[in-house]
């Protein structure tokens, strides 16, 4: 069923992992969280964009003066508000906010984080301080590039240009300085099969849509006999691979 980015990513509704058993392996020196911590002091103010259920923010952000976690899913932000009630942290603010039409103040925020979500790079730089940063974590076209082949769909499968370039281009467009793109190599291996298909069911790997097109996302069944297929090539002893490619930008205003 055809549907637009809002009401897409809301009816996934669920992006926590803690269900999932998988271990990964990082073939890149850079790590979001680490980068993060370098950007900051315990004076900072952070907005993280496209927060989800605010896990992250949670578990892994540095303590730091104000965070301000945004996500257009009302659904997400209560979830993110039941946790925060569970953390009893005081400096951390949840809210429904589109990240392509911001309303954060101008010249406020040290830090802007984005996390496997869509920017308005000139927004973000008019949110920032001057000296102050852009982290991104992303996912690119060939992430899962195996899988998608076989299915013969999936998440930018049809576009000419890598969603990291798309990203990169944008935030030196906006105005960013000393723009550095990392390309991130990560091998996941799921226990079983259930695992492997949570992750599927969970997130937009095997569905259709482009990241050049501002279009319809599409939300397509995962054929049985192919997902089968898969799994018979590509279990280890280690577990079900599934080869990642994530990319990290960091720019500075």
């Amino acid at each position: 069923m055809k549907t637009n980015e809002h009401d897409y990513y809301s009816a996934i509704a669920n992006w926590s992992f803690d269900d999932i058993d998988c271990i990964e392996e990082n073939y890149t020196n850079w790590c979001y969280e680490e980068e993060i911590k370098k950007h900051v002091n315990s004076h900072a103010k952070i907005l993280d964009l496209g927060t989800a259920g605010g896990e992250k923010v949670l578990e892994c952000f540095p303590e730091v003066e104000e965070i301000v976690a945004t996500d257009f899913s009302k659904e997400m932000i209560q979830t993110a508000h039941q946790n925060l009630a569970k953390s009893g942290k005081k400096n951390i603010t949840f809210r429904v906010m589109d990240n392509l039409h911001m309303d954060t103040p101008q010249n406020y925020f040290d830090l802007v984080t984005a996390r496997h979500t869509v920017t308005a790079p000139k927004q973000i730089y008019d949110t920032l301080k001057e000296g102050g940063y852009l982290i991104v974590r992303g996912v690119d076209k060939l992430d899962c590039w195996a899988l998608k082949r076989l299915f013969k769909r999936g998440q930018a499968f049809l576009d000419n240009k890598p969603i990291s370039l798309i990203d990169f281009e944008a935030i030196m467009d906006a105005g960013f300085k000393d723009v550095e793109l990392i390309p991130l190599h990560v091998v996941e291996y799921y226990k079983t099969k259930e695992d492997l298909f949570a992750l599927l069911a969970k997130t937009p790997i095997l569905d259709t849509f482009s990241e050049e097109k501002n279009g319809e996302y599409e939300r397509v069944p995962i054929e049985q006999d192919l997902f089968e297929k898969y799994v018979l090539e590509n279990t280890t002893s280690k577990g079900i691979r599934l080869i990642r490619r994530y990319y990290g930008i960091v720019g500075k205003k």
